[in-house]
C-alpha cells in the first residue's frame, strides 16, 4: 500500500527538509508543534500544540497516512493510542529505546554490538564507585532528553566527581568508560516495511561541545563500513524497523564502539542531500509511504559543515565552486543548529581544499 499523507510530530529543520523531499514525490506533509515560527511551518502546513497534546496528536493522525517524528524525545505514550488510528514509522519501541541511554546499551548489548563499559547511576555514593570500578577518566551522562552534548560532564579525575554531580547529579544517569578514539563515524540507512535494507556511505564526524560541527564522506574503511553495517541490520531486525535509522560509533583501536543512535533522519546525514542518487530524507519518507528505496550511491566527495550560533556570510560562501546553502530560518542563538552547506566535488583533495576555504568563513557560537 502506497502512502502520500505524512503527519510528523515536531516541525525542526529535520522535518523541513522531509517536507521539501516529499514535494517531488507527491507527498504531502502536515506537522504538529508548538510554535508557527518552526523551520518547517515556512514551508507546510501544521498544527499549534504541545507534542504530547493528546487532541492534537490525533487531529494530526487523522489527516495523516502514516505518522513519524524528527525529534526522539516525544513520549512513547503520548504516540501510543494513535497506533490505533494509523502507521506510526519508526515503530514506537526504536523511540522508547533511543530515550533512555541505559536501555539503548542494553539493546546494543543484547544484540551484541561493542559498547563502552558502563553503569547506571542514582546517587552520589554510585557514580564513586563505578568511577573506581570503571576507571576515570569517564563520562557523566543523564539517560534521557540527552542530545547534542547535553546533559553531560565529563570527569577527567577523581578530584571532579563531586563537580560532576553538582552539576548534573541525581537519579537516571549513567556513567561510562571515556573512549580515546582516533575518530567518530556514523552510518545512516533505511529499511522498508517489506525488510530491504539500503546503507549511506559511512561519514566521518567532527564535533565540538558535543555538536557535530562538520563531516566529510565516504569515509572509506572497508572493515569499518562492514562493522557497522552488521550492527545496523541486527538493530533493524530486532525492532521491526521502518524509515531512516543512524548510528554513531566511536574508532577505538581499529574497533567500533557504538555510541548511540536516532531513529530519524540524522544531522550527520544532511551531506546526501547533494551528496547521493537519493536523499536520506527522501528515503525516509519512501520507506513510511511504502515505495521503493532509493539509490545511496555517492555522487562525489562531500563535506557538511553545520551553521552553528550565527549565519555566515551567504554571499562568500557561494562564491565557492560545488557548495549548496542550506538557510533553517531559524533565529540565532548560542549553540542552535540554523543552517548547513554541502561541499561535492570529484576528488576528495578537491573537497578538502574546498572545506578549509569554507571552515574559515564559518564561526560556530
Amino acid at each position: 500500500m502506497t502512502l502520500s499523507r505524512v503527519g510528523i510530530v515536531g516541525a525542526g529543520q529535520l522535518g523541513r527538509m522531509l517536507a521539501l523531499a516529499g514535494y517531488p514525490l507527491a507527498i504531502r506533509c502536515l506537522f504538529l508543534d508548538r510554535s508557527a515560527t518552526a523551520p518547517a511551518a515556512q514551508v507546510a502546513p501544521i498544527l499549534i500544540g504541545d507534542l504530547e497534546d493528546a487532541a492534537q496528536l490525533e487531529a494530526l493522525a487523522a489527516g495523516s497516512d502514516v505518522l513519524t517524528f524528527d525529534w526522539e524525545n516525544i513520549p512513547g505514550e503520548a504516540l501510543a493510542p494513535l497506533e490505533k488510528l494509523t502507521l506510526v514509522r519508526p515503530p514506537r519501541a526504536a523511540l522508547e529505546v533511543s530515550q533512555d541511554r541505559l536501555a539503548e546499551k542494553a539493546l546494543f548489548t543484547k544484540l551484541r554490538i561493542p559498547v563502552a563499559a558502563h553503569a547506571a547511576i542514582d546517587s552520589r555514593e554510585q557514580l564513586i564507585r563505578a568511577a573506581r570500578k570503571l576507571g576515570l577518566p569517564g563520562v557523566l551522562k543523564t539517560r534521557r532528553m540527552g542530545y547534542d552534548g547535553k546533559g553531560q560532564f565529563v570527569v577527567r579525575d577523581a578530584a571532579r566527581l563531586d563537580e560532576a554531580w553538582a552539576a548534573i547529579g541525581g537519579s537516571g544517569l549513567i556513567y561510562e568508560k571515556f573512549q580515546e578514539f582516533s575518530r567518530e563515524v556514523s552510518l545512516v540507512g533505511a529499511r522498508s516495511a517489506a525488510g530491504k535494507i539500503v546503507f549511506y556511505p559511512l561519514s566521518a564526524n567532527s564535533h565540538g561541545g558535543g555538536i557535530l560541527h562538520y563531516g566529510v564522506a565516504p569515509f572509506t574503511n572497508r572493515a569499518l563500513e562492514r562493522a557497522a553495517r552488521r550492527c545496523m541490520q541486527r538493530v533493524m531486525h530486532a525492532l521491526a524497523y521502518v524509515g531512516v535509522l543512524a548510528i554513531e560509533f566511536f574508532v577505538v583501536k581499529g574497533r567500533l564502539i557504538a555510541n548511540e543512535m536516532a531513529p530519524r533522519v540524522h544531522n550527520s546525514g544532511h551531506w546526501t542531500i547533494e551528496g547521493c542518487v537519493t536523499s536520506q530524507f527522501e528515503n525516509h519518507l519512501r520507506a513510511i509511504c511504502g515505495l521503493p528505496l532509493g539509490s545511496t550511491r555517492a555522487l562525489g566527495h562531500t563535506a557538511m559543515v553545520n551553521f552553528l550560533g550565527a549565519m555566515p556570510d551567504r554571499e562568500r560562501l557561494l562564491a565557492i565552486d560545488g557548495l549548496a546553502f542550506h538557510d533553517y530560518g531559524k533565529e540565532p542563538r548560542p549553540g542552535r543548529k540554523l543552517g548547513h552547506c554541502t561541499i561535492l566535488k570529484s576528488r576528495a583533495a578537491e573537497r578538502d581544499a574546498a572545506l578549509a576555504q569554507t571552515l574559515k568563513l564559518v564561526q560556530w557560537r
